[in-house]
């Protein structure tokens, strides 16, 4: 359980929260009763939901690295930051150049509070937290932490990991990640991974219903929906794959099925 003295008042510790129940599955330790009740819910209804959850993790590195290294992206703007988890991204892109830049945005006053004690970035570089919600791309863009950290006349890579199965119709996931890519220049990345019940349904479905069932209701997405994200993109090979496939770097401690993962994943550019 944490404890990190965040004011109690903005906090819910009685209601599980995404990233805490992604934080305890993945053997982390900043999460609460509810979140562990919750994640072993949803464990119990889909043994590999640990597997699926380190592969998009793993899916998150990999991305990161390969902009950093093969596109040469010095600046990221990650959404749905999460707990961190070492590595984190600007720890990636900064092995590779220490001057690269991350700005970290995130709805969740704990996530924000850890982020703001545990992303310090090399002397080089630079960190920026936004705390907002992904729904709300206006507040992330016109954010004083957004225009002061990043370049906007240089490339910038945008990450999207793991949150858009979280945005229902109404919310338009799709129009949201065409907003916060507008104002990038051509040269830009979007690395994203969405939710999908394509290939372990039942399984993946009684996980959904168990979100639901906390008030957090999901949209998962078959691979033409996915395809909605990249239009007007210039997708990476291989394309729009389950995150265990794309540039996998043999690093998994054992082989994963297609069925272990409810996630694809892409990188695309903006030409």
């Amino acid at each position: 359980m944490p404890d990190n003295g965040w004011p109690a008042d903005r906090i819910d510790t009685e209601s599980a929260h995404s990233a805490r129940i992604y934080d305890y599955i993945l053997g982390g330790k900043d999460y609460y009763p509810a979140d562990k009740e919750a994640g072993d819910a949803m464990a119990r209804e889909w043994p590999a939901l640990p597997i699926h959850m380190r592969a998009n993790r793993d899916f998150m590195n990999r991305a990161v690295r390969y902009l950093a290294e093969e596109a040469g992206i010095r600046q990221f703007l990650d959404i749905g930051t999460g707990i961190p988890t070492s590595p984190n991204l600007h720890e990636i892109a900064q092995r590779v150049a220490p001057d690269s830049r991350v700005v970290y945005v995130d709805n969740d006053p704990i996530v924000l509070t850890l982020s703001q004690g545990l992303l310090a970035s090399a002397p080089e570089g630079r960190t920026a937290y936004i705390e907002a919600d992904f729904r709300d791309p206006e507040a992330i863009l016109g954010s004083p932490e957004f225009r002061e950290t990043l370049d906007l006349d240089r490339p910038v890579g945008l990450t999207v990991i793991a949150i858009v199965h979280f945005m229902l119709d109404e919310d338009d996931a799709v129009g949201i990640v065409r907003r916060l890519l507008e104002p990038l220049p051509p040269g830009s990345y979007l690395a994203m991974s969405i939710g999908t019940a394509e290939f372990a349904p039942e399984e993946v479905g009684r996980v959904a219903r168990e979100y639901a069932a906390r008030n957090m209701p999901m949209r998962l997405r078959t691979h033409p929906e996915a395809q909605e994200f990249f239009e007007g993109l210039e997708l990476v090979d291989p394309g729009i794959v389950q995150v265990h496939k794309w540039h996998p770097d043999g690093t998994g401690e054992r082989d994963i099925r297609d069925e272990d993962i409810a996630m694809y994943g892409a990188v695309a550019r903006k030409p």
